[in-house]
C-alpha cells in the first residue's frame, strides 16, 4: 500500500486525539485486536486532524493504534480502545530539540507517505526553515520512531510524554532525585517521586539503561550510545522528557503489549539474556563480608584479621573475606603498604585457614602520585584527555586525581591484568572486587571505539577473574546484559530511608536486564555513622530473601568513623543477623533453580508483583513487597515498628510465620512482625513452592 498527504504550509487542522487519562490502567491479556488474522499487516489512513496507523493483533500480541496528530504532531497510542501512551500536549511538544540554547518543538505537520512498511511525517517546527522528519516503521508488538531535524542547528533531540497517559512509570536502573538519589531515595514507581538525571549515560557509575516500561504495558528504548538528560516528573510537572545530547537521529523503540512482564521480554530480546552467572552456587549460599563499612579507609592487617575471627567464632558463616579500599601503598600501584600490611601472604594463610576465600579491590584508575602514574604514561596506558589528546586524561574521583587505563590498548591490558595475577601468585589472592567505571567522558576514546565500547571491554577483563559475588557494574553496552554479572548497588546510607531504597533499586535494576542483584552492604555505609540495631537486623533479614547477601558492617562490633568510637551491638543483633544467614543459606537450592530459570528465559528473580500478577491493581504501586521467583512473596519490616500491612495477590499463600494459609487477594493490616520475624509467603502450587517451603519452614 502506498498513500500520501499534505498540506500546505500555514494551513492550521484540529487535532483529535482519544482521550488520556490520569487514572490506573491495568494491562490486558486479551483484546478484540488480538482476535484478528495474524497474517493481516498494518495499515494506515487519514482521519480528521490526524494520521492513523492501525496494527491488527494475533495470537501473540494485543495490537494497537497510532494516532498522529496534524494540528501539531502529537503522538497517541491505544490498545483496545484505551490509551495506554500519548506524548506531552502543548508547547512541551512531543518532538523536542534544542536550538540556540532554546528547546522547540515539530509543530503541524506538512506531509506523510506509507511505503514499504514505513510512515514516514514531515513537519514544521517552532524555528523558522528547520523541518522535522520522522519515520514510524510498526511490528506486531511494537514501533520503531526514529526522528531528526533539517535546519535550526539541533544539538539535541528528545521525547516528551505525558506520564498518566500510560499509568505508572518503572525501569531506569540507578536513580538521580532531589531527595538523594540514588543512595537513599529510589521512587518505585518512578512517577511516584521525581527523577533528574542530566548525566545519563554509558560510562555513568550508575546501573542504568535507556529502558522504561509502564503498568499499561508499554515501554520506551532509547537506542544511543550518548549521554541522555532523563526527567521524569521532574518538578512534579507529569511528564516525561528523553533527550539525547547529540544532533544525530533520535531512535526508538516503543512497546506495546498485554502485560508489563511481555514488555520487559521484548527488551530483553534485543539486549540479550545472560549467558551464565559469574557467582557460583556457594557465592549465592553464604554471604560476601567486605571491610569497606566496618573501618572505610582505616583498615589494617591485625583489623582484617580480627573481623575474620570474630565472625568465624560467632557463625556469621561467609565465602569471602574482601579487603577494601587502602590497603595499597598509592591508588594504582597495586602493591600492598608495608606499614599497614606487613605480611599479606601471612594474612592471606590465615583467612584461608578460617575457610574463607581472600580478595582484593581494585581499580583501574592511578593517582598522580602513584609510581605506576609515571610508567603509565610514559608507556602511553593511559586514556587520552578529549581537550588535548596529546596528554593523558585526568579525572577527579572520591579519592584524587587519577589516569585511567586505556583498555583498547593491548599492551595496556597485558600491563594491567599482570600485575592482577602477579598479586594472585605472589599472596594468594583468590579474586577481585572491581570499583570505579572503564571510561570518563572528559577523556577521548581510541579510534574505532565509542564511549559505550569501554563497558564492553571491562566486562571482558574483569570476567577473567573470579569477583566473588559482588560481580561489576557494567551496563547500557553491548554484552552487559550477557555477562551475567551479579551487580551491586550504589553505596547507601545507614537509616531507613537507604534500606527502603535498596529494595526498590532492586526491583529497578532486576527489570532492566540485571538479574543477579544484591543491595548495598547489610546496614549501609556512605561514611556515616553505623547502622542501629533495628536497620542492620531488618536490612539482614531483607537481603536473606533477595538473590545473594553482601556484608560489611559486623553485628559482632564495629567502628562509629565519625567519631573513632567503638560501636558494640547485642547477642540478640549477632543471634538474628545469623538466622538471616541461616535462612537464606536453606533457600539456596531454591534461589540456584532461579538462577537457572534466568538463564534459560532471562526473567529477574527478584521481581515486582505485578509481572505475576498482571491483573491486581493494587501491586503496581508496592514498595515493600517483592516476589522471589514463583513461589515466594517477601514482605520483610523496612521501618521503625513491629507490625505492617501486607497485600497478597490472587492464590492461596502459606503464611510461613503464622502457620496458616491465606486465600488472595488479601490485605493483612497490622501484621505482627517484632524484630526476630520477617513476613513471608509461600505461594502454594507454584513452581519451587515444595523446596520454597522445606526451607523457610
Amino acid at each position: 500500500m502506498h498513500a500520501r498527504w499534505s498540506i500546505p504550509r500555514g494551513t492550521l487542522l484540529a487535532a483529535t486525539l482519544l482521550a488520556v487519562t490520569g487514572t490506573f490502567l491495568s494491562p490486558v491479556t486479551s483484546s478484540s485486536a488480538a482476535q484478528q488474522s495474524a497474517s493481516a499487516g498494518p495499515t494506515v489512513a487519514s482521519a480528521p486532524g490526524a494520521v492513523v496507523l492501525t496494527q491488527p493483533g494475533s495470537a501473540d500480541a494485543p495490537g494497537y493504534r497510532l494516532d498522529v496528530a496534524t494540528g501539531q504532531l502529537a503522538l497517541t497510542t491505544t490498545r483496545a480502545g484505551r490509551t495506554v501512551l500519548g506524548t506531552a500536549p502543548g508547547d512541551t511538544g512531543a518532538l523536542r530539540f534544542r536550538s540556540g540554547g532554546q528547546w522547540q518543538h515539530a509543530t503541524g505537520v506538512t506531509g506523510w507517505s506509507w511505503h514499504d512498511g514505513v510512515l514516514t511525517l514531515t513537519a514544521d517546527t517552532t524555528v523558522a526553515g528547520a523541518t522535522a522528519t520522522a519515520r514510524i516503521t510498526p511490528q506486531a508488538d511494537r514501533y520503531q520512531l526514529d526522528w531528526d531535524v533539517a535546519g535550526g542547528s539541533a544539538d539535541q533531540l528528545g521525547l516528551a510524554y505525558d506520564l498518566a497517559s500510560a499509568g505508572h512509570w518503572y525501569g531506569h536502573g540507578e536513580t538521580a532525585t532531589p531527595k538523594g538519589g540514588p543512595g537513599t531515595d529510589e521512587p518505585w514507581p518512578l512517577d511516584s517521586g521525581q527523577v533528574v538525571h542530566s548525566g545519563f549515560g554509558p560510562a555513568s557509575y550508575e546501573m542504568i539503561d535507556p529502558f522504561w516500561y509502564t503498568s499499561a504495558a508499554t515501554g520506551l528504548r532509547v537506542d544511543t550510545g550518548d549521554v541522555m538528560d532523563v526527567a521524569i516528573n521532574g518538578g512534579q510537572d507529569g511528564l516525561g522528557r528523553f533527550t539525547v545530547d547529540s544532533p544525530a537521529t533520535y531512535k526508538a523503540t516503543v512497546f506495546v503489549e498485554s502485560t508489563p512482564l511481555a514488555v520487559y521480554r521484548d527488551y530483553i530480546g534485543i539486549v540479550g539474556k545472560p549467558a551464565k552467572s559469574d557467582a557460583t552456587y556457594a557465592q549465592y549460599q553464604k554471604p560476601l563480608w567486605n571491610s569497606w563499612a566496618q573501618y572505610y579507609t582505616k583498615v589494617d592487617q591485625q583489623k582484617l584479621l580480627t573481623y575474620a575471627t570474630e565472625l568465624h567464632d560467632n557463625g556469621l558463616d561467609g565465602h569471602t573475606i574482601q579487603l577494601d579500599d587502602r590497603w595499597e601503598s598509592e591508588y594504582g600501584n597495586l602493591t600492598f603498604n608495608p606499614a599497614t600490611f606487613p605480611d599479606p601472604k601471612g594474612l592471606s594463610d590465615r583467612l584461608h585457614a578460617l575457610g574463607d576465600d581472600f580478595g582484593l579491590w581494585v581499580t583501574l584508575w592511578i593517582n598522580l602520585d602513584s609510581v605506576n602514574y609515571q610508567y603509565a604514561a610514559d608507556h602511553g596506558y593511559l586514556l587520552k584527555s578529549a581537550a588535548d589528546p596529546a596528554k593523558p586524561c585526568t579525572v577527579s574521583w572520591w579519592n584524587g586525581t587519577a589516569g585511567i587505563v586505556d583498555l583498547a590498548n593491548p599492551d595496556a591490558q597485558a600491563w594491567y591484568l599482570g600485575n592482577l595475577k602477579k598479586l594472585m601468585s605472589t599472596y594468594g589472592i583468590d579474586g577481585f572486587k572491581f570499583d570505579t567505571r572503564f571510561f570518563d567522558e572528559s577523556c577521548k576514546p581510541d579510534a574505532g571505539y565509542a564511549p559505550a565500547d569501554y563497558q564492553r571491554l571491562g566486562a571482558q577483563l574483569t570476567d577473567q577473574f573470579d569477583q566473588q559475588g559482588v560481580g561489576v557494574r557494567v551496563h547500557w553496552t553491548t554484552n552487559a546484559h550477557q555477562a551475567g554479572f551479579v551487580t551491586r548497588q550504589i553505596d547507601k546510607g545507614t537509616g531507613w530511608n537507604s534500606l527502603q531504597a535498596s529494595v526498590t533499586q532492586n526491583l529497578a535494576i532486576s527489570t532492566i536486564g540485571y538479574p543477579f542483584v544484591e543491595t548495598d552492604m547489610i546496614g549501609g555505609s556512605s561514611g556515616q555513622p553505623p547502622a542501629t540495631k533495628e536497620v542492620l537486623v531488618r536490612w539482614a533479614q531483607s537481603a536473606s530473601l533477595m538473590p545473594l547477601m553482601y556484608s560489611s558492617t559486623s553485628p559482632v562490633e564495629t567502628v562509629d568513623t565519625t567519631t573513632g568510637k567503638p560501636v558494640v551491638y547485642d547477642q540478640q543483633t549477632i543471634d538474628l543477623y545469623r538466622a538471616a544467614i541461616q535462612q537464606h543459606e536453606r533457600l539456596a537450592p531454591y534461589i540456584w533453580d532461579q538462577v537457572q530459570h534466568t538463564l534459560a528465559t532471562g526473567d529477574p528473580i527478584m521481581r515486582p508483583l505485578f509481572f505475576d500478577f498482571p491483573q491486581d491493581q493494587a501491586a503496581y504501586s508496592l514498595t515493600d513487597e517483592w516476589m522471589l521467583g514463583p513461589a515466594v512473596l517477601a514482605a520483610p519490616v523496612l521501618a521503625t515498628g513491629t507490625s505492617r500491612t501486607v497485600h497478597l495477590p490472587p492464590g492461596t499463600w502459606y503464611d510461613v510465620s503464622g502457620h496458616r494459609a491465606v486465600h488472595g487477594p488479601a490485605t493483612l493490616t497490622g501484621y505482627q512482625a517484632p524484630l526476630g520475624t520477617t513476613p513471608v509467603f509461600v505461594k502454594l502450587g507454584a513452581p519451587g513452592a515444595a523446596k520454597a517451603l522445606k526451607a523457610l519452614r
